[in-house]
């Protein structure tokens, strides 16, 4: 993708720890600080979410650098829909017909 470049296999797995804490500890906070003018834009805003948690990963990770705030909502819409893409495929967060999902707990 231009102007989002990743120096290294190593950088790559930093760059995906990196995003997962985002995702778990960050993203939801902002999430429900955001929750009113996320309900007014019908759920847009959280693509902007993403793409800031592209930016705080690059400022994170040396080696993984994006060159603006919408780079990093194109590869945060890229890395979205290729997550579905491989959920879908794998099966992963997958319903059964009971209503059960198929992880055992």
């Amino acid at each position: 993708m231009p102007h989002v470049q990743i120096d290294d296999q190593l950088t790559v797995i930093l760059v995906a720890l990196a995003l997962a804490f985002l995702d778990a500890i960050v993203k939801p906070i902002l999430t429900l600080l955001t929750i009113p003018i996320t309900i007014f834009t019908f759920g847009f805003f959280l693509l902007a979410i993403n793409a800031f948690m592209v930016l705080i990963a690059s400022s994170l990770v040396k080696g993984f650098t994006v060159d603006g705030f919408w780079w990093a909502l194109l590869f945060s819409i890229a890395l979205s829909i290729t997550n579905g893409f491989l959920n879908a495929v794998l099966g992963i967060n997958k319903i059964s017909e009971s209503g059960d999902s198929d992880r055992n707990f």
